[in-house]
């Protein structure tokens, strides 16, 4: 469903990604890790198309520099870590933006349109928000209200960048198990930066490393997550043991006092 070949984007005087490869298979969840500063948000943004780059990416088949904007709001919903939201539009209003790319020209959002909208708020535990302006909201809750944009969208690829930041641990569970639901029910693509890699390790199918701007490592969590790639990667003492399906569980290794 994604295929970027040599992806390099270039910042200013930085090269932030150099001739980075990946594949993401229709219905698979990756999660692209790596430590701070590693390229993690810029991959994202280049594959949506918002940031000028070098090497190739097609999006089910297409070439996403051919793709008009209005097309690629069908085939890709994006939900950035830390987005601009208008202080005085409500959670409902918000959230339906995600129907633009259905909506007429010229037009206006239809009875399904809000149908949908309303469906994702329920989904997301927001229903009671919906009336409320997004300024009021706590930094949790404008996260989630970011991810409901992006699924009302109804994309078959959700580019998702630190979909959990900011909210506690049972708002974290219920986001990531229902990005994993509708991935499974809908065979949706998914492709996430992560910064917690135990998350990564149960969630993702596949997970790709980067460092430096570039891609060390790639492959199912068990491949990536390992004593010696993470800890050289990230600088950190772990121990890494199967978990829950013999899926990877990062711990850290205190030091000595």
């Amino acid at each position: 469903m994604i295929a970027v070949n040599g992806l390099s984007v270039r910042l200013g005087e930085r090269e932030v990604l150099a001739g980075v490869d990946l594949q993401v298979r229709r219905g698979e969840w990756l999660a692209v890790i790596g430590p701070n500063g590693a390229g993690k948000s810029t991959l994202l943004k280049a594959v949506m198309g918002l940031l000028a780059h070098r090497g190739e990416v097609t999006i089910g088949g297409r070439p996403s520099g051919a793709l008009k904007p209005r097309d690629r709001a069908r085939l890709v919903a994006y939900a950035p870590q830390s987005p601009a939201l208008p202080p005085d539009m409500t959670v409902f209003d918000y959230a339906l933006l995600g129907r633009t790319p259905y909506i007429p020209y010229l037009g206006r959002e239809s009875r399904g349109d809000r149908e949908v909208t309303a469906a994702v708020l329920e989904r997301l535990d927001l229903t009671a928000f919906a009336g409320r302006r997004v300024g009021e909201l706590s930094g949790g809750e404008r996260q989630r209200v970011v991810l409901a944009r992006a699924l009302a969208q109804q994309a078959p690829v959700l580019l998702l960048d630190e979909p959990t930041t900011a909210l506690d641990l049972g708002h974290q569970q219920q986001v990531l198990e229902l990005v994993d639901r509708l991935r499974l029910a809908d065979e949706l693509t998914v492709v996430t930066t992560l910064h917690d890699l135990t998350v990564a390790g149960q969630y993702a199918d596949t997970l790709l490393l980067l460092a430096r701007g570039h891609a060390v490592a790639s492959g199912r969590p068990a491949e990536v997550l390992t004593e010696p790639l993470v800890g050289g990667h990230f600088d950190a003492r772990v121990m890494i043991e199967p978990g829950p399906g013999g899926r990877p569980v990062v711990h850290l290794v205190r030091g000595e006092p």
